[in-house]
C-alpha cells in the first residue's frame, strides 16, 4: 500500500500543469525553502571540486558539499536543466517562452557549442570524461505517467561536434531479436567511462525497458523491463533508476538500484514518488529532486544500498550534479 505521501505525488504528477511537467518532478508534501545566501557570480565555474552544481530559480548554482546550507554561488546564465563533470557542463536553456536550445558550457561557463531542440527540456548528462552530452525533451504529451507522450533524446560528442538527434535512428534488438515499431521513445541517457557504450530508458508497445547502446555500433539492446530514467555508478557496476510502483507509472516511481552483475533491485529509504533521473554523489549516496505542494523543488540524498533515510541537501534547488 502506498504512503499518503506517496498518493500525494502521484495524484499531483497526473494533473500538474505542462510547465511544471517540464521541469519533470512530481509533487510531493511540502518541504522547508529557506531563501539561500547568494555569492558572488563570478564564483560559479565548473571545475572539478567539492561542490555540488544545481539549478536555483532558473539559474545555474553552486554550493560546498561541506556547507550546503551555506552561501551559494549564483550565475547569471539560466538553464532549466544542468549537468557537467570533467570541466563540460551541458545547459538546457530557453531561447524564448517555447523555444529551448542544447548550450554546451566550458569550465568558465563559457558556449562552446549550441543545438536547437524541440520540445521541453527533461534531461540532461555528460559523460564523466566531459566528451559526451546528452539530453532529453518531451515533444508530445507532458508525463511520464501516461501513454500519450513523446520524447526526443541526442547526444553530441563535445570534442569533435559529431550529433545525434535523436535515438530513434539507432537498430533495436528486443530480447535478442530486431525491433522496430513506430511508437519507440527514448529518454534519460547515462554514459559509460569509455564514452562509448550507455544505458537509457526505451518505451514501445506499453512497457518500458533499460536498454544498453553502442554509440559507435547506432545500436541498442534491451536489459530488463521496467527500469527508468538510469543513472550509471561511479564504477559502472549498477544503476540508479526510478521503479514504476506495480509497473504501472499512473502509481508513481520508488527510487531504486539495480546491481548490473546480478540483476538484483534494492529499493531505496526514499518512499516518495521519485519522477527524475537521479545523480550519484559518490558510490554510495544518491542525489535527486523532489517537489513540494508548493511547488518549489529541493534536492535530497539517500544510500544507495537501501539503508538509512532521505536527507534535505538543497533547499529551493534541482537538477543536482556533483562538480567532485
Amino acid at each position: 500500500m502506498m504512503s499518503t505521501r506517496t498518493k500525494v505525488a502521484t495524484l499531483a504528477a497526473s494533473v500538474v500543469g505542462l510547465g511544471m511537467l517540464a521541469a519533470g518532478y512530481a509533487v510531493v508534501s511540502a518541504r522547508p525553502a529557506p531563501t539561500p545566501a547568494v555569492a558572488a557570480d563570478r564564483a560559479v565555474t565548473l571545475h572539478p571540486g567539492p561542490r555540488l552544481l544545481a539549478v536555483t530559480d532558473r539559474h545555474l548554482a553552486t554550493a560546498a558539499l561541506a556547507d550546503l546550507a551555506g552561501p551559494r554561488a549564483v550565475s547569471d546564465r539560466e538553464c532549466l536543466r544542468v549537468y557537467a563533470a570533467g570541466g563540460t557542463g551541458v545547459c538546457l536553456a530557453p531561447t524564448s517562452p517555447w523555444s529551448y536550445q542544447v548550450v554546451v558550457l566550458d569550465a568558465e561557463l563559457r558556449p562552446t557549442r549550441r543545438l536547437d531542440v524541440p520540445g521541453l527540456p527533461n534531461r540532461a548528462r555528460v559523460s564523466a570524461s566531459g566528451r559526451m552530452v546528452s539530453w532529453t525533451t518531451f515533444v508530445g504529451g507532458d508525463s511520464y505517467s501516461g501513454g500519450g507522450f513523446s520524447t526526443r533524446t541526442g547526444f553530441l560528442d563535445a570534442r569533435t561536434g559529431a550529433t545525434v538527434a535523436s535515438l530513434e535512428e539507432f537498430a533495436i534488438r528486443r530480447d535478442g531479436r530486431p525491433y522496430r515499431n513506430a511508437d519507440v521513445n527514448f529518454w534519460g541517457v547515462t554514459f559509460a567511462a569509455d564514452d562509448n557504450a550507455f544505458y537509457a530508458t526505451m518505451s514501445s508497445a506499453g512497457k518500458r525497458w533499460l536498454v544498453r547502446g553502442d554509440a559507435a555500433a547506432r545500436t541498442v539492446e534491451t536489459v530488463r523491463e521496467n527500469v527508468e530514467c538510469p543513472s550509471l555508478s561511479p564504477d559502472g557496476t549498477r544503476v540508479a533508476f526510478k521503479e514504476a510502483v506495480d509497473a504501472d507509472p499512473t502509481r508513481g516511481w520508488r527510487l531504486s538500484v539495480l546491481d548490473l552483475r546480478t540483476m538484483r533491485v534494492t529499493a531505496t529509504a526514499e518512499h516518495a514518488s521519485v519522477d527524475d533521473q537521479a545523480a550519484w554523489l559518490d558510490g554510495a549516496t544518491l542525489a535527486y529532486t523532489l517537489r513540494g505542494e508548493d511547488g518549489q523543488p529541493d534536492v535530497w540524498s539517500v544510500p544507495a544500498d537501501g539503508s538509512g533515510a532521505p536527507r534535505l541537501l538543497l533547499a529551493g534547488a534541482e537538477s543536482p550534479s556533483p562538480l567532485t
